[in-house]
């Protein structure tokens, strides 16, 4: 069987150089490299020149005193100097109450003396696997990071506030494909924000100086549609005072944006189709051909094959318009984004309270980003300035934050709390609601951490 390269570090800082030497042995029996220290200053030193994963520590230095506040001073020390470090307390039953407390500010774990080596080994042995675990996460993010300033670097994103590895992967198809003159159907459901995406593509484009014109198929009369895309003589029908130029004509030499194109009416899906083969038109009420050369953007929600299977949709239009398609993800599979968006719709205005995030985070917005905008506004609204609480998101009471069932996080909650607990499990669980033998059972079960 391989065996693991004894890489993995944990730092010893007490004065009885017997404890020193005796967890020593117990860490090199499992491939963990001990170093040792047996005052504060000496264990700082090591910790500036060495790259350690853990700390166990004593919480007394002194041979005339029981307080434990060489250790608090110790402690505070390494939280401020290193906060992301877990460290291990080892305490006499005088100091318990100091160590509790300062698990309660941080540290990883407590044990008295004298210890149980098994419990020992297998507290570090989980330690250092979220040690690993976090800085796996932290590459991640960071990969994420350097692929979204590479992204804002080469196009103009228009300003978009994302995180997610799924929106960094749209954006990059989207602006990918946008200097072509081919058709594109961008698809997803109501509220992702699929009108951006056409924005951020004509931005992008060979055209970006030309005119971006929208149009909302499904927001319009049958019989005016055509009339919105093509234009109108006067008299062409009832109110039509004056002619009128169509969407078309308006875009030309820009960028067409034709949303919910499934509502498109069967007579003006036959016409847009002519228009996408020849790029000629009749204004409603109108004998002579026009002509506008015109990049064409659709986007829906809906299922157009199977419209088309239900003779609602051309079929011969549905790959005319479906050249390229740019999918776009919900909500609900864009976690990373939730925050980071709910951030730049608050816009300062109020700050979200840790439960108020986690409520964001356990809610799967099936009205996307739409959904979270207005949700955010309206606790803005009403908390005058204090902290956002979970009641003022006023989230359907069934996924709500006092009802989610806290004991089943996703794996991305999971390594957000871990994240932000700096490694330190006891904190994560606080933060997740959880024990720590249940976050343990829960990084087991997603690959990050072997529980003891």
């Amino acid at each position: 069987m391989c065996r693991k390269r004894m890489t993995r570090t944990v730092l010893i800082i007490d004065d009885n150089p017997s404890v020193g030497e005796a967890l020593s042995l117990a860490l090199s029996l499992h491939e963990i490299r001990p170093l040792t220290a047996l005052t504060p200053e000496q264990g700082l030193a090591v910790l500036e020149r060495e790259a350690v994963d853990v700390v166990i520590q004593d919480m007394n230095f002194t041979a005339d005193t029981t307080s434990g506040k060489e250790g608090v001073v110790l402690f505070r020390a390494i939280r401020e100097r290193h906060p992301d470090l877990p460290v291990i307390l080892l305490t006499a039953w005088t100091h318990l109450e100091t160590a509790v407390e300062l698990v309660k500010a941080g540290a990883a774990d407590y044990l008295a003396k004298p210890w149980d080596d098994n419990k020992l080994l297998a507290t570090v042995e989980n330690l250092l696997e979220l040690s690993e675990s976090s800085r796996e996460i932290s590459r991640s993010r960071r990969e994420r990071r350097q692929r979204r300033e590479a992204l804002q670097k080469k196009y103009d994103l228009d300003g978009l506030v994302f995180a997610s590895e799924a929106m960094a992967r749209t954006l990059d198809l989207a602006c990918q494909i946008a200097r072509s003159d081919v058709s594109a159907l961008i698809t997803g459901p109501n509220g992702t924000g699929k009108e951006r995406i056409a924005t951020i593509m004509h931005a992008n484009s060979a055209v970006s100086r030309g005119p971006f014109i929208a149009v909302n198929c499904g927001a319009l009369p049958g019989e005016l549609i055509e009339a919105e895309l093509f234009g109108a003589e006067a008299g062409a029908y009832t109110g039509a005072n004056k002619a009128r130029e169509g969407r078309f004509e308006l875009a030309d030499g820009g960028t067409l944006f034709l949303d919910e194109i499934g509502n498109l009416p069967l007579p003006g899906q036959m016409k847009l189709l002519r228009v996408l083969e020849t790029g000629q038109f009749e204004r409603l009420g109108s004998g002579k051909t026009r002509q506008a050369k015109v990049r064409v953007l659709s986007a829906t929600n809906a299922d157009l094959k199977a419209m088309i299977r239900a003779g609602t949709f051309r079929e011969d239009l549905y790959y005319r318009l479906n050249v390229i398609e740019v999918n776009l993800p919900p909500l609900a599979e864009r976690n990373d984004d939730i925050l980071p968006l709910a951030e730049f719709f608050l816009s300062g205005r109020a700050e979200l309270g840790d439960a108020a995030r986690e409520a964001l985070l356990g809610y799967p917005w099936p009205g996307n980003v739409r959904e979270l905008k207005n949700a955010i506004e309206r606790a803005a609204l009403l908390a005058g300035g204090n902290p956002i609480t979970p009641e003022l998101l006023n989230l359907p009471h069934h996924v709500s934050i006092a009802n989610r069932d806290l004991d089943e996080p996703s794996r991305e909650v999971v390594e957000d709390a871990l994240q932000q607990a700096g490694g330190v499990v006891s904190r994560a669980a606080r933060q997740l609601g959880l024990s720590r033998q249940a976050l343990y059972r829960r990084m087991e079960r997603y690959g990050l951490a072997t529980a003891s």
